[in-house]
């Protein structure tokens, strides 16, 4: 008998609430976020931060539809160790990349806080649907988490009151990072325009009441499976309606054909200013760590 804890380990679960207008997603990566994060060598406050960012992208990536549609989020500042942080999630499949400043990351000591890794740094959103629509939105990156500065996009850039809950630990096996997406909907369907979305809804007040008890030790229990987790938080309610959504994996799309596809667009004389002594132009792929040799 399959285990029940593993049947969302490494996959989104969908969720509705119909009689309170709030829909859910629910993720728990494993594996995935173990080859991801293998691709370099990490301190652990960079694998903590990247770990959350790949939650992040997966609860919210997984509200979009068909297999051409994307949501990227990046992080970026000029005065904090951290200077960039992006992910990005299509149809499943993940990849994430942290370029920071090490002598400066290792004076801030074991637990830094999000403002000591950013400074003043924005969070920038963008989903990009399957008909080629594009949507962006920019926040600080305030608050104690970067779970947090997506909340306040929502609120800000899309109305849509947001609960967003992200738990990490580190174990023997490795590294184990879970999340819990909870949105109001103000017509109680996906899909139709939203009008007039009340903060202080009484259905969302009362299920967000309930999402924001769940604590970080439930988040990362292996032994309880994310469905178990949903109804344990929401089995009271007239109706839960849950289906398995996508399953996750490391989604790099690098490859040499598409290095030369772009090496091609660029004219003879700026291809030979990126040779080497060899005459390759050598390409390195940020987000896997690995070098692309071209004979353009």
């Amino acid at each position: 008998m399959t285990d029940q804890a593993e049947i969302y380990r490494d996959q989104l679960l969908s969720f509705t609430l119909p009689s309170r207008s709030a829909r859910g997603r629910a993720v728990r990566l494993d594996h995935v976020l173990d080859e991801i994060l293998a691709a370099h060598d990490y301190p652990a406050p960079i694998t903590l931060l990247l770990a959350e960012a790949l939650v992040l992208a997966a609860l919210m990536g997984g509200l979009l539809k068909g297999d051409e549609a994307q949501m990227t989020m990046q992080a970026q500042t000029e005065n904090g160790p951290v200077r960039l942080l992006v992910c990005d999630y299509r149809a499943g499949e993940m990849r994430g990349y942290v370029d920071f400043d090490k002598a400066r990351l290792a004076e801030l000591g074991a637990n830094p806080s999000l403002f000591a890794l950013f400074g003043q740094g924005y969070l920038a959103i963008t989903f990009e649907t399957s008909k080629g629509r594009r949507y962006q939105g920019i926040v600080p990156l305030e608050g104690d988490s970067l779970a947090a500065a997506c909340e306040r996009y929502f609120v800000q850039s899309e109305q849509v009151p947001t609960i967003l809950r992200v738990g990490v630990r580190f174990g023997e096996g490795g590294c184990i990072a879970a999340g819990l997406l909870v949105q109001h909907l103000a017509d109680g369907e996906e899909g139709r325009e939203r009008l007039h979305v009340q903060l202080d809804h009484p259905d969302w007040e009362h299920v967000s009441a309930l999402a924001t008890t769940i604590s970080h030790d439930e988040l990362v229990d292996s032994g309880l499976s994310m469905e178990a987790l949903v109804w344990r938080l929401f089995g009271r309610e007239d109706e839960i309606r849950a289906w398995p959504g996508r399953e996750t994996s490391k989604g790099c799309r690098c490859t040499i054909e598409h290095y030369e596809s772009v090496i091609a667009r660029f004219p003879e004389d700026e291809r030979d200013a990126m040779r080497n002594d060899d005459g390759l132009i050598v390409v390195d792929c940020a987000f896997c760590s690995k070098e692309f040799r071209l004979d353009a």
